[in-house]
């Protein structure tokens, strides 16, 4: 059961990163990274970085 909720907990946080990314100027493919738990904290770190990039433009 752990497997399985650990896929499905995966794809609900990678498939709105797909969506997500492309607006930030990030490949969607680095979506496949929230496969680990450190890689969804790492891409929405890197979302807030190019965030803050586009709000001093």
């Amino acid at each position: 059961m752990g497997g399985f909720g650990w896929l499905i907990l995966s794809a609900l946080t990678a498939i709105p990163m797909v969506k997500l990314l492309p607006f930030f100027g990030i490949n969607k493919y680095w979506a496949a990274a929230c496969l680990i738990p450190l890689g969804t904290i790492a891409l929405l770190w890197w979302m807030g970085m190019k965030l803050q990039e586009l709000e001093k433009r």
